[in-house]
């Protein structure tokens, strides 16, 4: 967790709030007060107004944090000054953006806007003594769009620390009414900062109202958006925590997948995580992705894939453990091909986002994605075909054991009746009738084309010719 020193005239700033205090405690009536949790109690803080022009966003908000990866000379220029012109100004540009794509105006925002204009401010935002919010930078934004001058705001202890603050942040955030929630991969980033601070799983867990086990889902998701965005590193160009955010129901179910599979294959598992990350850093969609499973990499990409894209690579040798004596085999083949195609995805992605590659550059990474898309795209489509083709395979079948689980259940219930003389006999012979008529133009289509019927089908051929007239 970043600390950050205190802001330009931050002692003149604290004298205007305790004054403002002071007058609002000598004014008398019912005073203002907004209540936050810190450390697990209720902490009741005095409002007042305070002016916009007074005010800092804060640095360390849990907001915008992925969000800052998207400039990173701003981002740079934010750590070195935090109170300075540029640090801000990019915290307001980004207070305004969409979390997924930082170069649009998120509608969200517009939205707020136009609330705080025809209805004025509703909730009070929070501040430190020096003047940092920590809760409402968004507000504070919209109302400096709108002209406003001042912002009615809670005032939090003298004494807090910076972490604190974060800690305050965090339980304003997670409430179940507030109005706007945290991006997905800012979720993440505060779930790992409370890892960070030294708090157990079971504790981050429920401060976040998820279970343990979406909790270790979550903190896998994050270590393998990381991974993916170091090895994206080519030159100056990397790919950036932004990029990741429109992904997270992808992200969840390629855990569940990989976790389902490792547990009888790891290897395969690996190769499968590998392929899938591919698709995602090349925008599929949750649908085109699902296709992606076990065996995809051999049984479709590799044919389609052009030979310059196909990874000459042998499995690695084995590693040893330092200090133990031991080796453990190193990756397979198929898991070093799928982890050499999901790098080169990864460079070409950062290559043509970036804005220190040249034009050159950026045309062979553009047309290295293209050819990769196209063979994914060739690839999913007949993996796709194939699928249906399986659940039309399957239906029949399943349809069938659907029926048989309904007689079981039927069985029951006719005992039943007969013990309590509840039956409708009437009904249930039309019933037994129905079934009569199903059953032989069940075992009309099964018999057709069928030269030799197996046990099942003989057996329903027969049954269906009982009682023919």
């Amino acid at each position: 967790m970043q600390e950050f020193p205190p802001p330009p005239k931050a002692a003149e700033f604290n004298d205007l709030i305790k004054k403002r205090l002071e007058e609002v405690k000598n004014r008398g009536g019912t005073r203002e007060t907004v209540t936050v949790d810190w450390n697990g109690q209720p902490l009741n803080v005095e409002v007042i107004d305070l002016p916009l022009l007074g005010l800092y966003y804060n640095p360390a908000t849990h907001r915008i944090r992925a969000q800052r990866t998207h400039d990173a000379k701003k981002d740079m220029a934010l750590r070195a000054e935090p109170w300075g012109e540029t640090g801000q100004e990019y915290l307001d540009e980004l207070l305004k953006a969409e979390p997924a794509d930082p170069t649009r105006r998120d509608p969200a925002f517009d939205k707020l806007k136009e609330s705080l204009k025809e209805y004025g401010q509703n909730d009070p935002g929070l501040i430190t003594h020096q003047g940092i919010l920590v809760n409402g930078n968004t507000r504070a934004a919209a109302l400096n769009e709108l002209g406003a001058v001042s912002m009615r705001v809670g005032v939090l202890p003298e004494s807090f620390t910076w972490a604190d603050i974060n800690a305050v942040e965090l339980s304003l955030q997670l409430r179940k009414d507030h109005r706007r929630d945290y991006s997905y991969i800012n979720r993440l980033l505060a779930m790992e900062e409370q890892a960070s601070l030294g708090r157990t799983p079971e504790a981050i867990a429920k401060a976040f109202r998820i279970q343990v086990k979406t909790y270790d889902q979550e903190r896998w998701i994050l270590r393998v958006v990381r991974d993916q965005i170091e090895r994206s590193e080519i030159g100056k160009a990397t790919l950036r925590l932004v990029d990741f955010e429109d992904h997270q129901e992808k992200l969840k179910e390629l855990h569940r997948d990989f976790s389902k599979l490792a547990a009888s294959d790891p290897d395969r598992a690996e190769a499968l995580k590998e392929t899938r990350m591919a698709a995602i850093t090349l925008g599929f969609s949750k649908t085109d992705v699902r296709h992606i499973e076990e065996g995809f990499q051999e049984y479709y990409l590799s044919s389609v894939l052009p030979p310059r894209l196909v990874p000459e690579v042998e499995q690695e040798e084995s590693i040893s453990v330092p200090g133990l004596g031991l080796s453990v085999p190193g990756a397979s083949s198929r898991v070093s091909a799928a982890r050499e195609l999901n790098r080169r995805v990864l460079q070409a992605k950062a290559c043509v986002a970036a804005s220190e590659t040249t034009e050159e550059e950026k045309r062979g990474a553009q047309l290295l994605q293209d050819d990769v898309r196209n063979a994914f795209d060739k690839a999913i489509d007949r993996a796709g075909r194939d699928a249906r083709l399986r659940k039309r395979k399957q239906i029949a079948p399943e349809r069938l054991m659907d029926a048989c689980a309904a007689i079981e259940l039927c069985v029951g219930e006719l005992v039943k009746a007969r013990a309590s003389h509840s039956l409708d006999e009437s009904a249930f012979d039309e019933a037994a009738l129905k079934l009569r008529d199903s059953l032989r133009q069940l075992a009309q289509q099964a018999g057709r084309g069928s030269h030799e019927p197996g046990e099942g089908v003989r057996w329903l051929l027969e049954a269906a010719s009982l009682g023919r007239d």
